[in-house]
């Protein structure tokens, strides 16, 4: 099993910054794509950033520019530094990751509990 926990969220104005980190714990072989969702209410969660074990990332459109994933393999840890936030980037953002555990060396997804992010305006 894998366990993801972030951490990191809070109450931002506009123009302001925050960074996210998300630690894996577990019986984890090894742990392929990592990323950043975020969900509002009423609306399905949507990929915010993604990346990859050697360090290819892919972003949403929305926050090009913005925001800069990152991870740190040695302590199966995924950071999202989100600057110049928006009101709509308002959500709770989720950690995620794809991984091999020892005892069921299939890729599955896990989740993390969900952090709130609040951008004033």
């Amino acid at each position: 099993q894998v366990q993801l926990v972030e951490s990191g969220g809070g109450l931002v104005q506009a123009g302001g910054s925050l960074r996210l980190s998300c630690a894996a714990s577990g019986s984890i072989f090894n742990i392929h794509t990592m990323g950043w969702y975020r969900q509002t209410p009423g609306n399905q969660r949507k990929l915010v950033a993604t990346i990859t074990s050697g360090g290819s990332t892919n972003y949403a459109d929305s926050v090009k520019g913005r925001f800069t994933i990152s991870r740190d393999n040695a302590r199966n840890a995924v950071y999202l530094q989100m600057n110049s936030l928006k009101f709509e980037d308002t959500a709770v953002y989720y950690c995620q990751c794809e991984a091999l555990t020892i005892a069921t060396p299939i890729l599955r997804d896990y989740w993390g509990q969900g952090t709130q992010v609040t951008v004033s305006s």
